[in-house]
């Protein structure tokens, strides 16, 4: 199984690594972000990753999710589709108290 992948609209397609780089260097790859990167205040960033970060255990993980600053400063989690990664997204927001 590849180990590139880049979406199709909302779905994950493994490609080769040409394909990938070429795809990479345009894409918007944000699933969300939530809160103020500039601010103080904590915030929220789920990514396709583009990479399979599963190091060949069970399925492709493509997706992550990750806090930025306050006590839960690089929480982390990922997962294989764009679906459970807007979930993901919306666990860490009320996390930290975001309200969505």
């Amino acid at each position: 199984m590849s180990e590139h992948y880049i979406l199709d609209g909302k779905k994950p397609v493994p490609c080769d690594l040409m394909t990938w780089a070429r795809w990479l260097k345009g894409a918007e790859r944000h699933v969300a972000k939530s809160g103020d990167p500039k601010g103080e205040k904590p915030w929220v960033s789920n990514v396709f990753l583009g990479l399979d970060h599963s190091f060949g255990y069970g399925s492709p993980m493509l997706f992550e999710t990750m806090i930025f600053g306050g006590e839960h400063d690089q929480y982390q989690e990922r997962c294989s589709t764009w679906e459970e990664a807007e979930i993901m997204h919306k666990k860490a927001c009320q996390l930290i108290g975001i309200e969505l």
